[in-house]
């Protein structure tokens, strides 16, 4: 709606400015002096709408200006002269300007495109349903113009139960998308190979130790549940997940009962890309995870998201906005939430991944 309006306003305004130009000239004659004001309309005409519009309004300009200087008796004057030439060269400037705009913006929406495909190459959808699981994903990238950064998340259904991972890269740009896109690749394949997670854990690590340079890093927690995916129906572990953290931030684990509390690791340990040397890796910890739980995995961009008071966002008392019986209308809830708490743009990329265990009374499907 904001935007919509200061869009109406830019687009009124060199209208508005050049008629008031003209009111005040005829009202108060010559000696004002405020014609070359004229130029105002085709300066702010180039800031918005396109080469047509901006030429009708630098002629509309310079036809009122050649007409109120024959109405004062200053065309072919050096005033009059000085005048015309000062709203004509506004004119051809603000057409350059807009040329110069348009083409920016084609660029801009060039690599806008071809990042939203690397986007969903690198974060393809994850399954919605997965036995009893439901799952629904938000992604806000601090980027806008790229929509893309260094968050990462994947969900694997594999013979050993439902797998999933949330990762944070250090660092912006490509290399941090590069380094995201060797994690979920490795991710990829251990989770349908390896029997347990310490075992992903370990090839995830070997896998940035060949990719990684100096001490960059990322930090990751990984989870798998067991009986909710039909075909483990008969393995142990039901009403349980097992978390792997790699010096992430623990996830948000909400009971059926309506408990709320952080699944903290037993102990931090450092993260993916660190674990090489010669220090303890994580070690597995499970967390009650029955029909009616949910499980929200989340990066450090939306608990360290801030207000103008620089308070953090208060995730665990946000629980509440998890109650919708659609996952990714609550996901949405949480977003929103977070963008009002913080009324500007995110200083850091935003992932959510949230796992929610259906009631018995569900049907069970998998997709």
């Amino acid at each position: 709606m904001v935007s919509r309006l200061r869009t109406g306003l830019l687009s009124a305004f060199p209208f508005l400015a050049m008629g008031c130009v003209t009111l005040v000239d005829l009202m108060g004659g010559p000696g004002i002096g405020l014609l070359p004001m004229m130029a105002l309309g085709p300066a702010f005409a180039g800031l918005i709408g396109g080469m047509r519009r901006t030429a009708f309004v630098g002629a509309l300009a310079v036809a009122l200006s050649i007409a109120l200087s024959i109405y004062n008796g200053q065309f072919g004057e050096r005033r009059g002269d000085a005048t015309l030439i000062s709203v004509g060269g506004v004119a051809v400037a603000a057409l350059l300007a807009t040329s110069m705009r348009q083409r920016r913006e084609a660029e801009l929406a060039s690599v806008r495109s071809i990042a939203e495909a690397a986007q969903r190459v690198l974060l393809r959808p994850v399954p919605r349903g997965a036995g009893r699981l439901r799952v629904a994903v938000s992604y806000t990238s601090a980027v806008a113009e790229a929509r893309i950064g260094g968050d990462l998340y994947e969900v694997v259904t594999s013979p050993h139960g439902v797998r999933v991972i949330v990762g944070d890269v250090q660092g912006k740009g490509l290399e941090a998308v590069e380094t995201a896109a060797v994690v979920l690749g490795a991710f990829r394949e251990a989770a349908y190979d390896e029997p347990d997670l310490v075992a992903v854990g370990e090839r995830l690590e070997r896998a940035l130790d060949r990719h990684l340079l100096g001490e960059k890093f990322v930090t990751a927690v990984l989870a798998e549940v067991r009986q909710a995916y039909p075909g483990n129906a008969g393995t142990e572990g039901g009403d349980r997940a097992v978390l792997l953290n790699y010096g992430h931030p623990a996830p948000l684990a909400i009971r059926h009962d309506g408990t709320v509390r952080y699944a903290e690791p037993p102990e931090r340990t450092l993260p993916l890309g660190l674990g090489l040397h010669g220090t303890e890796p994580p070690r597995p910890h499970e967390v009650p995870f029955a029909p009616g739980d949910q499980m929200l995995f989340y990066t450090d961009g939306v608990t360290e998201a801030r207000d103008s008071s620089n308070t953090f966002y208060p995730l665990d008392e946000r629980s509440h906005l998890l109650k919708d019986t659609d996952p990714d209308a609550a996901l949405e809830a949480v977003r929103q939430d977070i963008e009002e708490h913080v009324r500007s743009p995110l200083n850091d990329d935003a992932a959510m991944l949230l796992l929610r265990y259906r009631d018995c009374a569900e049907p069970v499907t998998a997709s």
